[in-house]
């Protein structure tokens, strides 16, 4: 029996490296927790250098009940720090990892999963720094997308951009970005760097940051949630 709507967050863990600089995966897995979420979109879950090994450990994240969405190689948790997690009974029917242009190295994932909702793509992306390559590589992502079967598809993560991002918005052309919510800086957060866009196929309530304790510490950026249900044909 399909469930009426999924909870969805998206989190960027800063490594699992708090603004006290102290390294906690149990902290940034307690506020993940914290979310109610049943699939998470994750930036930053690995360390920078290679061979990129996961920030927040496989076995914590095993133990806490969660399934990991096979995007990370070697000891990766994911793609260029994008990664996804999921309760049990959500299905990953196919994925890839995508690369994405610009000065840095940049990637996205693209999950197609069995939902409670019904069949879900979820898209994982951390843009770059630079309005320009943020655009490209937007478009990048359309491209990708063109060629697939249709299907209800939210995209999540660290998109880097401070204003309402309708550029973006413009050049992603098959989805819509929400409205966001102030996330960032964690402790006093101004900016709506962390976002989520939906197929019209597809409804959300609001984006919300979670800002209780410890969230507020934990990383440099809170998590964001909704909840999401299909639209009536």
């Amino acid at each position: 029996m399909k469930a009426s709507s999924v909870r969805i967050a998206s989190y960027n863990l800063q490594k699992c490296v708090g603004l006290d600089l102290r390294r906690n995966p149990r902290r940034s897995l307690e506020v993940l927790e914290a979310t109610g979420a049943v699939i998470a979109v994750l930036q930053e879950a690995d360390k920078r250098l290679a061979p990129r090994p996961a920030a927040l450990p496989h076995d914590m994240i095993q133990a806490e009940g969660w399934q990991i969405a096979p995007f990370g190689k070697g000891p990766s948790l994911g793609w260029h720090g994008n990664a996804l997690l999921l309760r049990p009974g959500i299905e990953v029917q196919h994925h890839v990892r995508l690369d994405l242009p610009g000065l840095e190295p940049r990637g996205a994932i693209l999950a197609e999963l069995a939902s409670p909702i019904g069949p879900l793509r979820v898209i994982g992306v951390h843009l770059g720094l630079v309005a320009r390559w943020r655009r490209l590589q937007c478009a990048a992502l359309r491209r990708a997308v063109e060629p697939l079967a249709k299907m209800p598809t939210l995209i999540a993560g660290d998109f880097n951009a401070w204003g309402p991002a309708r550029d973006l918005d413009a050049e992603l052309g098959f989805l819509d970005l929400l409205p966001g919510v102030p996330s960032f800086p964690a402790a006093r957060p101004v900016a709506p760097l962390d976002r989520m866009g939906i197929t019209r196929d597809l409804r959300a309530t609001p984006l919300r940051a979670l800002s209780a304790q410890p969230a507020r510490i934990a990383s440099d950026h809170l998590p964001v949630c909704l909840d999401l249900s299909l639209r009536a044909a």
